[in-house]
């Protein structure tokens, strides 16, 4: 299996570390713009060899972009355009409706295989890769009736590869779920973090903050570059996410303003119920798994 990663950050260098690990792939070329990155991946062993997007894409049995998803937008009809028929194209990004559209019509378009596995961390570049970063997480495939049956097959495969489960969904649904449970919780942190810099003019305050603030900001640290685009290319559905986070916003400042001890005891038991949620302890929402995994699960 001759593997081509496009972008060698997070993501593609976790990915490319993994399926090597695991025997799927038996060489990994890598494209990297950032002169840096690439001699990094080389020395960390995530690629076998950085090559040109040309270099890396003839020949490849699977391409995986792992670029913003800005990059990704004009990317992909190339890659498309350069891979041989035989070779599987797929992409990591976590906006899926612009790009399905950008390719709707391409010849190739069966190639592809429209994916987003629900993992990552703060961190970024190929220093940044981790090994079983995607362990027991779950990976989209979105639009799957659009890709050739083979393509999709193997990309199946990969996910299995990594230990993924695979949910399928359509790009809208995509992108209108992951607005609620990846980008409005990274828009929330970097709000956080600019409120507490806005008013935090002494080092104390930062000096005294603990584990709670470190937590909670900790997606705050994201790159720009990766998150920006996101934004912008999921605006609808983020800005719903953020209407909906408002509210709840206002209704926790309103009890607080106003007195009203029994309304915010009920707001915070209310929010505690998450950790039964999360835990996979409330036997309403085992059920929603349970119909979650049998309509969209393989």
């Amino acid at each position: 299996m001759k593997l081509c990663v496009i972008g060698l950050g997070l993501i593609g260098g976790s990915i490319a570390k993994d399926l090597k690990k695991t025997g799927f792939a038996t060489e990994v070329a890598g494209v990297e713009t950032n002169p840096e990155h690439a001699k990094e991946a080389l020395r960390l062993g995530i690629a076998d060899r950085i090559a040109s997007l040309e270099e890396g894409v003839a020949g490849a049995d699977m391409v995986i972009v792992a670029t913003p998803v800005d990059i990704a937008l004009n990317l992909l009809p190339t890659v498309l355009e350069l891979a041989e028929s035989h070779t599987t194209v797929t992409d990591m990004g976590s906006t899926k409706r612009y790009l399905v559209e950008a390719v709707r019509n391409h010849p190739c378009r069966r190639n592809y295989v429209a994916a987003h596995p629900m993992a990552g961390t703060e961190n970024s570049g190929p220093s940044a890769a981790l090994d079983n970063l995607f362990q027991g997480k779950i990976a989209i495939i979105c639009d799957q009736e659009l890709s050739g049956p083979q393509h999709l097959a193997l990309v199946e495969k990969m996910f299995h590869a990594l230990g993924m489960n695979i949910a399928y969904m359509t790009s809208d649904e995509q992108d209108h779920t992951t607005a609620f449970v990846s980008h409005l919780p990274h828009a929330a942190a970097y709000a956080l973090a600019n409120a507490v810099q806005d008013k935090a003019d002494r080092q104390i305050i930062f000096d005294l903050a603990s584990g709670g603030f470190n937590s909670t900001v900790r997606l705050a640290k994201s790159a720009g570059s990766m998150w920006h685009p996101i934004f912008e290319q999921n605006r609808d559905y983020v800005v719903e996410s953020l209407d909906v986070y408002l509210k709840h916003l206002e209704q926790f400042r309103d009890a607080i303003a106003n007195g009203e001890s029994h309304k915010l005891s009920e707001l915070i038991g209310n929010a505690n119920r998450i950790r039964s949620i999360l835990d996979g302890e409330n036997p309403r929402f085992r059920k929603n798994e349970e119909t979650f995994v049998k309509f969209y699960t393989t």
